[in-house]
């Protein structure tokens, strides 16, 4: 005979109840959270700014050596190397982390009856702590470069809550099908991987699309199918006071509503599943 699934397991009201179960329980979430940096950084003297130093370190060397590949002037290219570099870590930590988020948590997920939102929210949690020690970066680039903000930087939040929201439904999702198929990890880690030199971080896509060489423009431009040039721009560019590009908005606002949506229906169809898988 084949199993069935129990009545209801499979139903919309439980993966919305497992979303908003995991939300109220912010204080274990957030608690955890806490406490994986902190034992993260333990008997370090220096402690969570560790998480700055090695992060500014890597993209400071890195803005010198394109800002001399790329004949740009370094007072230029650095500021969006480094406000890169703060967005991207937050993105490839969501991706990267979040493909391995209920492996990694499996022994809470089979001895605490929790949601398995609660190590997703503890994921972007993390991540978001890791972030703001990152934006001491900014703030020291901000004294050495300094930048033509307008009041349009307020934009940042709203492009960072928008940021979160699509780190979450790509860990729910991602993690859920890792935690049944293995072998997408390494996979995902590889796409990230790639994903870095191809969106970007270390060079300046307007510079590249305004070349006056027709091929390197046209090349360029194919940038644009990249979903994580939007998500860096839009966040990017108030930070460095540069005027929004409004369809890098649109193109993140139809990603989170459709990944959302997917994730949704695998939340509903797999969400009872994944304390086997694991």
């Amino acid at each position: 005979m084949t199993a069935t699934a129990a009545p209801g397991v499979r139903s919309w009201r439980r993966a919305v109840d497992d979303l908003s179960d995991g939300w109220r329980q912010r204080q274990l979430w957030g608690h955890l959270g806490w406490q994986d940096i902190r034992q993260r950084y333990r008997r370090s003297v220096l402690g969570p700014v560790w998480i700055t130093i090695s992060m500014a370190v890597t993209a400071i060397a890195l803005g010198i050596l394109y800002s001399g590949l790329f004949d740009i002037e370094l007072a230029r290219l650095l500021p969006h190397v480094l406000v890169g570099f703060v967005v991207w870590n937050f993105i490839s930590g969501c991706i990267n982390e979040g493909s391995e988020v209920f492996i990694a948590n499996e022994g809470l997920i089979k001895h605490l009856p929790s949601p398995l939102s609660v190590h997703v929210y503890r994921l972007v949690w993390r991540q978001i702590l890791f972030f703001a020690h990152n934006l001491l970066v900014y703030v020291v680039m901000l004294v050495v470069f300094p930048q033509p903000l307008k009041w349009t930087v307020v934009y940042a939040i709203p492009a960072f809550v928008l940021l979160a929201l699509n780190g979450a439904w790509v860990a729910l999702a991602v993690g859920t099908i890792t935690a049944r198929f293995r072998d997408i990890l390494p996979i995902t880690q590889s796409i990230v991987q790639l994903a870095f030199f191809l969106t970007p971080i270390v060079w300046i896509y307007d510079e590249l699309v305004n070349s006056p060489n027709p091929a390197i423009a046209e090349r360029a431009r194919l940038a644009e199918f990249n979903p994580f040039l939007h998500f860096v721009e839009i966040i990017r560019r108030p930070l460095l006071g540069q005027d929004q590009v409004w369809r890098h908005w649109i193109v993140v606002l139809v990603i989170t509503v459709v990944g959302w949506a997917l994730t949704m229906l695998v939340l509903r169809r797999y969400r009872s599943r994944v304390s086997y898988w694991v």
